[in-house]
């Protein structure tokens, strides 16, 4: 266990934030060819170390989420986790590369396949093309520990654009913003019923019978909507509301036109699916979602940008229809960008031998799916007669300078992947 941490720990001093993590990637390849390996890297940054006639695979990214101070990292333990000091830590999914140098020191006949900058859109894995010899993948980078992932949702963004005709209005103009609300992942959170901005918008705009001029709204395509700034023009005196505020505009700053399919706009506003779509009923999770996160009208140019996710191929066929259909028929321009396949959930062989170890070091096993993108999606499409299934310790709060990992967890997690290594590579 101990060279685990150390090894991590090692790697700690070794910057790799996403898009510039070549250190790392020069220093995995020297760590492979030293214990023996035949290593493989092409020009995304990945890399496949690989030894005899190999059965199963091992896979994780080695970039970090750079936060803080990141990536100068100081690692202190504190009440059994092991965090960093005002920087995100790199556990995800650095604890993971350190599993697999351990098991490349005892010289075990596998392949380790380290992918790039994962946390940046998947960009290794989708650029990937090595010839790998295993029947089964092992992705080290799940964040619960006792839990085998074995689905995740694929996605893909809708974008639709529209001009609209400027009109003059008479009417007081007004800067309406909403604000204060909690935000939330557009997959794992859809579920939540968390407020969407851009909603609250349309249907205080509906309500007040208001007219556009212009709309800045949302923060990120992967983001549940936070935060609108709107300029419109009423008559009558607007009310403030919950996490709504309105601000009658001087008249130095009113602009004087409005575009003239605002109550249109609003229509689809409010029209425009966004949420769970459909529950999947085996897993207790979205099925298919939507998410209505940007909007965007200035000098008369509507752009609206939503994400779509499914948990299998001909579910996101289907919510890509449905949101192209929407906006066609309110004849704006429509493309789809950033299309990522789904691992549709299925329990097979690999994944009952790992759910077996598992719960045989942690007590219990429980297997689960995510609704959001992971790699196993593009490695399952790239290698379709390949078993794949996910583990990994519990990490909390990655992405953060508040990130930690829990030492114990790592111990138990390993004793699982060994466990997995002398069934199928003795």
């Amino acid at each position: 266990m101990r060279n685990i941490l150390d090894y991590f720990e090692q790697l700690t001093q070794i910057p790799h934030c996403s898009s510039d993590a070549d250190a790392l990637r020069d220093f995995l390849i020297d760590f492979a060819s030293r214990y023996g390996y035949s290593v493989q890297h092409d020009s995304a940054g990945n890399i496949l170390a690989s030894k005899n006639s190999p059965k199963l695979a091992f896979q994780a990214h080695y970039d970090m989420v750079c936060v803080g101070r990141a990536p100068q990292i100081a690692t202190y333990e504190k009440e059994g986790w092991l965090y960093a000091r005002e920087s995100t830590l790199g556990a995800d999914n650095g604890i993971a590369v350190a599993m697999m140098m351990a098991l490349m020191e005892e010289g075990r006949a596998c392949e380790f396949l380290f992918t790039a900058d994962e946390e940046v859109g998947l960009v290794g894995a989708n650029a990937l093309s090595f010839d790998l010899k295993s029947d089964y993948m092992l992705n080290l980078d799940s964040e619960d520990e006792a839990e085998v992932y074995i689905g995740c949702a694929g996605g893909v963004d809708v974008f639709a654009g529209k001009r609209y005709e400027m009109e003059k209005s008479e009417a007081p103009f007004y800067e309406v913003t909403v604000s204060g609300l909690p935000g939330g992942h557009s997959g794992v959170e859809i579920h939540k019923n968390i407020p969407n901005a851009i909603k609250l918008f349309g249907h205080y705009a509906q309500t007040h019978n208001l007219k556009i001029a212009s709309i800045d709204a949302g923060e990120r395509i992967n983001s549940i909507p936070t935060h609108v700034r709107a300029v419109v023009s009423g008559n009558g005196s607007l009310p403030q509301a919950e996490h709504i505020s309105v601000r009658e505009m001087a008249k130095s700053e009113v602009p004087g036109q409005v575009i003239d399919g605002s109550s249109e706009v609003i229509e689809m506003i409010e029209k425009c699916p966004h949420g769970v779509l459909a529950m999947h009923e085996t897993l207790g999770i979205p099925d298919r979602s939507v998410n209505l996160a940007l909007l965007s009208l200035k000098d008369g140019l509507c752009s609206f940008a939503t994400s779509a996710r499914a948990m299998d191929a001909a579910g996101l066929d289907a919510v890509e229809h449905t949101m192209r259909d929407f906006f066609t028929r309110y004849g704006y321009s429509v493309r789809s960008e950033g299309k990522y396949p789904a691992w549709k959930p299925e329990i097979n062989d690999f994944s009952r031998l790992v759910c077996e170890k598992v719960a045989s070091v942690f007590g219990a096993c429980d297997y689960k799916a995510i609704h959001a993108g992971l790699e196993c999606a593009v490695l399952s499409d790239k290698y379709p007669k390949m078993q794949i299934a996910s583990i990994g310790p519990n990490i909390r709060s990655p992405h953060s300078t508040h990130e930690h990992v829990e030492i114990a967890s790592v111990e138990k997690t390993y004793r699982v992947v060994r466990k997995i290594v002398e069934s199928l590579c003795a």
